[in-house]
């Protein structure tokens, strides 16, 4: 995808291009997540974001239903007092 120039302004937002935009999937009200690396802006889509957080975790867990698993020791510790 080519290089595309924006502008800030006053309060400092941000115009994404549209074909940025159609390229994310992204709507308007979307969350998006910036980073900022060695002097460059990284966009991500919160729900991107949010696949990858849920892709590292499983790496971990397993394929465990950590919800479930707390929601039962909850429940066992409900039990006991």
């Amino acid at each position: 995808m080519a290089n595309k120039t924006t502008t800030t302004i006053d309060e400092r937002p941000i115009v994404i291009p549209g074909q940025y935009c159609r390229a994310l999937s992204l709507n308007m009200g979307d969350y998006v997540i910036l980073t900022l690396e060695q002097g460059t802006i990284r966009i991500l889509p919160k729900n991107e974001a949010l696949r990858c957080a849920q892709y590292i975790i499983t790496h971990y867990t397993k394929n465990k239903y950590l919800a479930t698993e707390f929601i039962q020791e909850r429940r066992q510790e409900a039990e006991n007092e």
